[in-house]
């Protein structure tokens, strides 16, 4: 009776501790154990009813077995029967109950799918039973306001997933894990917070001389260019180097030369969700455009490889972006979104507010500090290295103590 009294007690925490999803992803992989647990587990009610009637039985049935050879020995000693329940009481908690139970809640498939053979026959066999209590469980939990019919799903917001993800850091590599809380950073961040600041948007303005424009061309580090005419307010479309650079040597390539192979500028609202950027991108088959405010004016540029850094994370080395120093202080430039600067130092500066370092420095301040300020940002000592007359440059943060 106390082994099984130790299955039961055991093979209900297992049964009740697994892991759903880790058992959904056995389901799918053909796992028989799995199968029937997951089945069983579809009606916790009729299960927790067999495995508690069975419980009980066996309890009883043990200390009525020891009540009755305490009196056949010892019938007329009554201290010896509170003994014999003293000892069945104390082998039981240890033997029947604690010991299998923490065995089952560390490693719960161990028993739980053995069980689960056991008790799906036992369930037919004694479902009249179980369907007995059931009801009267059913009516006692009426009583108190708790509707048994209205379960509620096993499902996770936002936040919970970004926790379980953080959690099993050692479950899974480092770059994984920052994929998937991009993936799910996605929802929050728009493409005003990813773009290139107008200010540092490169392009080929038309009404500079041939010869400028060839030696842009020919020196550019990147191979999409935008083409304006005197203000990148005036786009008139985007420039693929890869087409141009057979016809720059050619002696009739003149500006409309240039014009002719324009493609038709694409037009981003700066509050657009970044998943809806990227279904767009990949729907109309373009891989940049312009992010323009409520007034139309253009207010920095967004390509695909920005939108796939926030999954991904930085293309270019983290040790580029924040250049760590002997001392231990890193140097940055202030031109930095602020998201880039959480991913890559590991913080948690506010994001809804200023997108720049530069812009989060000057909101606090509430003015440009002047080369040699030191403050501390959200908690995170920095000193003023580099300014000009309308923005902060280079910024030092330093180790904190």
């Amino acid at each position: 009776m106390l082994v099984l009294s130790a299955f039961f007690s055991g093979s209900e925490t297992s049964l009740m501790t697994l892991n759903r999803y880790r058992l959904r992803h056995l389901v799918k992989l053909k796992h028989s154990g799995a199968i029937k647990a997951h089945r069983l587990l579809q009606r916790p009610d009729r299960l927790l009813g067999l495995i508690l009637l069975s419980n009980s039985f066996v309890n009883n049935f043990a200390s009525s077995i020891a009540t009755v050879i305490a009196i056949k020995l010892y019938a007329d000693d009554e201290a010896v029967l509170a003994i014999a329940t003293g000892l069945l009481t104390l082998v039981m908690v240890i033997c029947s109950e604690v010991t299998p139970k923490t065995l089952a809640a560390i490693k719960p498939e161990l028993l739980a799918f053995p069980a689960a053979w056991i008790y799906t026959p036992l369930l037919k066999v004694f479902y009249p039973v179980v369907w007995v209590v059931n009801i009267f469980v059913k009516l006692l939990l009426r009583l108190i306001g708790v509707d048994t019919n209205k379960r509620s799903r096993d499902s996770l917001n936002k936040d919970e997933l970004k926790s379980i993800i953080t959690e099993a850091e050692s479950l899974m590599p480092l770059r994984y894990q920052k994929m998937l809380l991009g993936i799910l950073d996605l929802e929050s961040a728009t493409v005003e917070d990813i773009m290139t600041p107008r200010n540092e948007i490169v392009g080929i303005d038309l009404e500079a001389s041939i010869e400028d424009i060839i030696t842009q061309i020919k020196t550019s580090p990147h191979s999409r260019l935008a083409v304006y005419k005197k203000s990148i307010d005036r786009v008139v479309g985007f420039l693929h180097l890869r087409n141009v650079l057979v016809l720059v040597n050619k002696d009739n390539f003149d500006k409309q030369s240039i014009i002719n192979l324009l493609i038709k500028p694409a037009f981003i609202p700066e509050n657009t969700p970044v998943h809806t950027q990227m279904l767009r991108f990949k729907n109309e088959k373009i891989r940049i455009g312009l992010v323009v405010d409520e007034y139309g004016d253009v207010q920095g540029l967004v390509t695909l490889d920005d939108l796939l850094q926030e999954i991904v994370g930085e293309l270019i080395a983290d040790d580029e972006i924040a250049r760590k120093q002997s001392d231990g202080s890193y140097l940055i430039d202030a031109s930095i979104t602020v998201r880039e600067l959480n991913r890559v130092m590991d913080w948690s500066l506010p994001t809804e507010g200023p997108k720049t370092l530069n812009g989060l420095i000057i909101d606090f301040m509430e003015t440009i500090p002047k080369s040699g300020t030191s403050i501390k940002l959200q908690g995170h000592p920095l000193e003023i290295i580099k300014r000009n007359e309308n923005a902060v440059k280079l910024v030092k943060f330093l180790p904190e103590k």
